[in-house]
């Protein structure tokens, strides 16, 4: 009840009072959610996950090396949300969703007796203290690269608010603090640089000799092989982040291998789709230019359709250009789809992707079912379809706050249905 009042007395105050006191608000908002269910992040280990990406399979990561350990666990990241055993989809359009959403789910961990709650946590959730009031345990960072640009006003800012998740693990009282960071990355140096108690890095050289391959990967652990069945070089580096902060946790080689070779995949991350085709169909959130590029690099080899919008109308408009250059690159056919437009032209959007294609490449189709039927229809034998943009999320977001339920899973598994029967 208390949150109902707050929200609608947000949308009540003048834009310029409320964005002059939006950083005390929202800190109160944080205090206020911990106090309604009384602190819960006192009484677990709370290990949060942050970075540009690889945030989610991190987290689903930790939480299967845990579980195969013997640990009960939560988990919270942009796919669902878990308690023990029980288990729902996120359904808030946030990875990190509110302070009182944050604060409750804890206070169900905490209630489960669940050890560990493993956290995906964002610079949108940084900028607006959805950390505040959680103590940490441990921060893993995956990596960093230009995002959610526009939204920060720039790449140092949009740093900075990731950096304040590593500050707020020096800050906490909490012992032992728990630093976890990928070496490889630039931003490794300014991560490092914050207090904890215990510091590790990982890097892709940790696991060699490594194998890569579209099945999945074959990498060395403490001189023990270990196979996994996600695939991509960016999948390897989630499984290091992962494995590292558990090793600090006292979870054996032994175990860490079971729940590699139990772990068969993570929704809308490479997702496979499968109806008895003789042909790949993938979907994947990529949603930035850079994951983008991993996404196609793992099926290079083979001739690829490729479905893609840009994620979010309103916002990182830089970037439509560059993923529709990536496209044009590695894709042998190109099918430009509606995704996030919010309150933006979804033409204008597209319009401004086939702008980078060559004349003769790219085709627009803004019924994202079309496109997708359209592009499996398009799929020979060994081929592969890749829709990428939305991964699980629950709806296509439109002018004034308007959701369609969507799920690019199921629509292609329908459609494939649908074109599979009508061939046979």
């Amino acid at each position: 009840m208390l949150e109902k009042i707050l929200r609608s007395l947000e949308h009540m105050i003048p834009s310029s009072v409320y964005n002059f006191f939006r950083p005390a608000y929202h800190f109160t908002l944080s205090f206020l959610g911990a106090l309604v269910y009384r602190f819960p992040g006192k009484k677990i280990k709370v290990v949060a996950v942050t970075g540009t990406k690889g945030k989610s399979s991190t987290t689903e990561l930790v939480n299967a090396f845990l579980e195969e350990a013997g640990y009960k666990t939560a988990l919270s990241n942009t796919i669902r949300f878990k308690v023990g055993d029980n288990a729902w989809e996120n359904l808030y359009k946030m990875s990190m969703p509110g302070r009182f959403a944050m604060q409750r789910f804890l206070r169900k961990a905490v209630d489960s007796k669940c050890t560990y709650a493993v956290l995906e946590m964002t610079s949108q959730g940084s900028i607006t203290h959805r950390h505040k009031f959680i103590p940490l345990d441990a921060l893993i960072f995956t990596n960093l690269s230009p995002e959610h640009i526009e939204a920060h006003g720039s790449y140092e800012s949009y740093k900075d608010a990731k950096l304040a998740l590593a500050r707020a693990l020096s800050k906490s009282k909490k012992r032992p603090r728990i630093l976890i960071v990928n070496a490889d990355d630039a931003e490794a140096k300014d991560f490092l640089a914050n207090d904890a108690d215990e510091k590790r890095t990982y890097s892709i050289k940790d696991t060699e000799p490594y194998t890569i391959k579209k099945e999945g990967i074959d990498f060395t652990l403490d001189n023990t092989r270990i196979s996994s069945h996600l695939s991509g070089a960016f999948n390897l580096y989630n499984i290091l982040g992962a494995i590292t902060y558990v090793k600090t946790q006292g979870v054996s080689t032994p175990a860490i291998r079971r729940a590699l070779e139990n772990f068969t995949g993570i929704p809308g991350r490479l997702q496979k789709i499968e109806a008895g085709q003789d042909f790949n169909v993938i979907v994947d959130y990529a949603h930035t230019a850079d994951s983008l590029e991993k996404v196609y690099q793992v099926y290079q080899t083979s001739r690829m359709v490729c479905v893609l919008g840009n994620t979010g109308g309103g916002r990182d408009t830089w970037k439509r250009k560059v993923m529709a250059e990536v496209a044009d690159r590695y894709c042998d056919e190109i099918i430009l789809a509606n995704e996030d437009p919010y309150d933006e032209d979804p033409m204008k959007i597209l319009n401004e992707m086939k702008s980078a294609l060559p004349e003769d490449r790219g085709e627009i189709i803004l019924d994202r079912r079309e496109a997708i039927k359209k592009a499996i229809s398009l799929a020979e034998t060994g081929d592969t379809v890749i829709i990428t943009g939305k991964g699980t999320d629950p709806y296509i977001m439109g002018a004034k706050g308007s959701k369609v339920p969507w799920s690019d899973a199921r629509v292609a598994k329908e459609e494939l249905e649908k074109i599979l029967k009508k061939n046979n």
